[in-house]
């Protein structure tokens, strides 16, 4: 198992505000991860971390999902996001790919409620609407929007980065619409 890591911009500690999101891709053989937060003053996205954990396709598969629990385990324990996004599977055409994206999925769900993270799912269509503005976008679009929001001088690859960070952004614009419609609807969501 890897976990590549990438520190996409540097961190200026004074112009951030407290509040970041990981999001995570879920996949058995590359998840893709991504910590989003939000600049103090401007409001601008930025991405502190971001990167994939492989696990090795000939490896036994409950090597496999032990090794990316851990790896999902100390990677919010290091990065302490307030808040851990996962893709929704919402629709797969291969159901062996669908078995092991929901294995991957329920690890991360696992980890991030086990830490006391609040915990929220989006499906691929809200990312893609959120993002680009189209539920229907592509990959390349997603990609390109990605680098574009977050001020990135490369587009994230692999894919699998990308979505995880436009999971983040996702969640991010839409943090204080759930909040006013909490608030209107009386605390409850």
């Amino acid at each position: 198992m890897d976990r590549h890591v990438s520190t996409l911009l540097p961190s200026e500690v004074d112009k951030l505000e407290r509040m970041f999101v990981l999001g995570i891709d879920p996949g058995l053989s590359r998840c893709g991860y991504g910590l989003v937060g939000r600049r103090r003053g401007d409001g601008s996205l930025f991405a502190k971390s971001a990167g994939v954990i492989e696990t090795d396709p000939t490896d036994a598969l409950p090597l496999r999902l032990g090794l990316l629990h851990r790896e999902l385990k100390e990677l919010i324990d290091e990065l302490k996001p307030e808040a851990v996004c996962v893709e929704r599977v919402f629709f797969q055409v291969n159901a062996r790919t669908a078995m092991s994206v929901g294995q991957a999925s329920g690890l991360a769900l696992s980890c991030a409620a086990t830490a006391g993270c609040d915990v929220f799912e989006y499906t691929s269509n809200e990312v893609k609407q959120a993002v680009v503005g189209y539920g229907g976008a592509t990959k390349k679009q997603v990609q390109e929007m990605v680098a574009r929001v977050l001020e990135l001088t490369d587009v994230p690859s692999p894919p699998d980065v990308a979505d995880a960070l436009a999971l983040g952004i996702c969640h991010m614009t839409s943090v204080r619409l759930r909040a006013a419609i909490s608030r209107a609807r009386g605390g409850r969501l």
